[in-house]
């Protein structure tokens, strides 16, 4: 079964399809997917519920899931992690934090109020639009058009009987995940004998999980996660090679352009001149 990382907060997709793989898929992230037009079936978990236009799908990490299209379908699909919730303020955290890991993980809409169904297709309609934009404050308006999208949502999820609150709902990988977002900038604590350390378990044990979990070595999402972030500051700010290097702790710029150009096929500066001529 294929595993799906993000290395993103948060990522946004418009996809147009005549057939959907049927190919079970676990991600290791939130995904919301919006139903702008098509038909078929969505499947999560084994469970298997008949989709249309305006449905508005929640699909939780480790669940399985897959979609099989009928009529020719237009998906959006909205990828956050449990880390870019904490992003925000303290009181939203709290309540949404709550309301996402203890929803029942069902197939179906998780719209429960009418009215709800054409002010989430009109803010995803924006979303669009600002995406193919090149307005200033671009990001911005996105996250803020976002957050609210995911608001509605938990208030619609809010009104669904919750799950008993256990420890059995909690999903040991985003916190390993949240761990390593959060010290992306500290190299040593993402050694897996600090990691291990801070989870009070063997460094052996810690690996072999999180290869499980994610479908990578921990050094793997690292480097992987850390060449994201790098592509991000290259592409939306004005920061130089050397405050890129010293922001990710990088021994020098060399070191730098060596794991940018082995994984992107350009060193950062062609990267970003490739950028900014587009």
């Amino acid at each position: 079964m294929e595993i799906r990382n993000l290395y993103h907060p948060f990522e946004l997709q418009f996809l147009e399809v005549l057939e959907y793989e049927a190919k079970e898929r676990k991600n290791t992230f939130f995904e919301m997917v919006f139903v702008l037009e098509g038909k078929g079936t969505q499947i999560i978990n084994d469970h298997r519920l008949p989709y249309s236009s305006d449905k508005f799908f929640l699909i939780f990490p480790q669940d399985t899931h897959s979609f099989e299209v009928t009529e020719k379908t237009k998906f959006f699909f909205i990828r956050f992690h449990n880390s870019y919730l904490k992003t925000q303020n303290s009181d939203w955290i709290q309540k949404l934090e709550f309301i996402f890991h203890n929803h029942n993980h069902m197939p179906g809409c998780i719209l429960k109020t009418v009215t709800d169904k054409p002010l989430i297709r009109a803010m995803i309609e924006a979303l669009i639009k600002e995406q193919n934009s090149n307005f200033p404050q671009q990001q911005e308006v996105i996250k803020q058009i976002l957050n609210t999208i995911i608001t509605i949502a938990a208030r619609n999820i809010s009104l669904i009987a919750p799950l008993n609150l256990n420890q059995s709902n909690v999903v040991p990988s985003l916190d390993l995940l949240h761990y390593v977002h959060q010290n992306i900038y500290q190299p040593d604590q993402l050694k897996a004998s600090n990691m291990a350390a801070a989870f009070n378990v063997s460094p052996t044990y810690i690996s072999e999980y999180f290869k499980t979990k994610t479908g990578q070595s921990i050094q793997e999402y690292t480097i992987a996660y850390k060449v994201k972030l790098i592509e991000t500051r290259l592409k939306y700010t004005n920061m130089q090679i050397n405050e890129i290097v010293y922001e990710f702790g990088f021994s020098d710029a060399s070191h730098l352009n060596r794991l940018f150009k082995k994984h992107t096929g350009l060193n950062p500066s062609d990267y970003k001149k490739q950028f900014k001529s587009v």
